[in-house]
């Protein structure tokens, strides 16, 4: 599922500082958001700060609405989320950014949904949030819970990119060596320790033990196995043990 596909939007009300709206928008541009409304944001917003923050992501400010109330913000949605830092009786039902993730990606692919942020200096009023659908609580430490208006919209953010399901890490390039390719390998490194002197040979079964439990901690692709293995094979003939047939490095 990618986001930049569905009717998700980041709503910030009276926003007051341009290098926390130019961090908005590239943490937007980072989990693949595009959508942003500004509810009668500051007007003396610093325009320098803002573009610095933002870089490649200024884009999303230009593009960015403008309305009067948060109402006309989400006149249009269906789940409506806010964030709130503040305790209450009727907040202690809040959910965390992760908890709400699938619920709003689910909810978004059926009617906008949008996420929406206080100012930095006071947050939602309880006239504003008894239009949420859904708070959210950002789970942080008792020694200071409160977050910067532009480190919140990225944890939301990010756990909603997560939560598509977009995101595909690397791959290993090769697939997992074979018993067959890890013994070769391990009889190669018995050899080297022989033929390097590092330890006594009734002393070189333990020390076998002990590279086979290290060897094993991880899984061993077959580039991994080869280039153990080349190691091993270096080191024998660099203590003139080696097989003969080796030919010397820079020789042709």
């Amino acid at each position: 599922m990618s986001l930049d596909s569905l009717p998700i939007r980041i709503v910030c009300v009276r926003p007051l500082f341009g290098g926390n709206m130019g961090s908005i928008c590239r943490a937007m541009q980072n989990s693949g958001l595009s959508e942003l409304v500004l509810v009668s944001p500051a007007e003396n917003m610093d325009q320098v700060e803002l573009r610095k923050m933002a870089l490649k992501a200024y884009p999303i400010y230009e593009q960015s609405r403008r309305v009067d109330r948060l109402e006309e913000a989400v006149a249009d949605c269906g789940l409506v989320a806010m964030t709130s830092g503040v305790d209450g009786f009727y907040k202690q039902h809040a959910t965390s950014p992760r908890e709400l993730a699938p619920e709003l990606l689910d909810a978004a692919a059926r009617a906008p949904a949008a996420i929406v942020f206080g100012p930095e200096d006071k947050g939602l009023g309880n006239d504003e949030l008894k239009l949420a659908t859904h708070l959210v609580r950002i789970p942080s430490h008792s020694a200071y819970s409160s977050l910067n208006l532009s480190q919140s919209v990225m944890l939301l953010a990010h756990e909603l990119y997560v939560a598509s399901g977009e995101f595909e890490g690397p791959k290993e390039a090769t697939p997992p060596a074979t018993f067959e390719a890890k013994e070769r390998l391990f009889d190669a490194w018995d050899q080297c320790m022989q033929d390097v002197g590092f330890c006594p040979n009734d002393k070189r079964p333990h020390m076998m033990m002990g590279l086979r439990r290290i060897f094993s901690r991880g899984e061993l692709s077959e580039n991994d196995v080869k280039i153990l293995l080349g190691l091993a094979r270096q080191c024998s003939w660099a203590a003139g043990k080696g097989p003969e047939k080796r030919k010397i490095p820079g020789s042709s």
